[in-house]
């Protein structure tokens, strides 16, 4: 196959590099950062895009962005995605969108260099290959999501609100309603949220932390 890698790391961009080239495939380009692989891949319109996922300017999802750029403007085009991390927003948008040629793996995945390639072949002929810790990540995330799903939008906005910090007496007066419906909306979120009573844990910090991290 021809391939395109996007690593910022010299030393594993030439150790992937090797193992392609060793394997009988044609690496057309090596680049550091995401925008050289949107102006390689616009250039050399290869048949497999190997992505890391933090990579210059900021080193947070930038590669990862630009996978998700490449799957937007061609659906058809393989990519397979490596990261130390699950990046889990853009990971599950990309396997909501189309599996079709796509993987994500984790780097130490890497080392296991007959598994390796069989990803690499696996997507690159229009397969699926994701790591199962990925999966895992994701089905967490979107549990998480479908149990905020639940709450009345009244209950969403008093949900904000918690997440503010604002105190059951604030929450009424901005939402115009009596301190005990606050405290009724507050107490039937917990019940969604399956935070029953306990004394050794605080109900309202964990829905909080619940609707920040959906």
């Amino acid at each position: 196959m021809r391939i395109v890698i996007a690593e910022d790391s010299a030393l594993l961009r030439a150790g992937i590099e090797r193992i392609l080239i060793d394997a009988g495939h044609d690496v057309l380009a090596g680049v550091p950062d995401a925008t050289e692989l949107l102006r390689a891949v616009n250039e050399h319109q290869p048949d497999l895009v190997i992505v890391d996922v933090r990579m210059p300017p900021t080193f947070t999802d930038e590669g990862i962005r630009a996978a998700a750029l490449l799957r937007s403007q061609n659906p058809e085009s393989p990519v397979l995605v490596l990261s130390h991390y699950v990046e889990e927003r853009y990971a599950a948008d990309l396997i909501a969108s189309d599996t079709r040629g796509f993987g994500y793996l984790l780097k130490d995945r890497v080392a296991d260099v007959p598994a390796f390639l069989d990803a690499v072949t696996t997507v690159g002929t229009g397969g699926t290959v994701l790591d199962p810790e990925v999966v895992s990540q994701i089905l967490v995330r979107t549990h998480r999501r479908s149990t905020l799903a639940v709450l009345t939008p009244r209950e969403q906005e008093v949900m904000q609100l918690m997440a503010e910090g604002k105190t059951n007496s604030a929450i009424a007066a901005l939402l115009h309603i009596s301190v005990g419906s606050a405290e009724k909306h507050i107490a039937s979120i917990f019940t969604k949220l399956d935070l029953t009573p306990d004394d050794s844990e605080n109900r309202r910090v964990l829905a909080v932390l619940r609707y920040l991290e959906s």
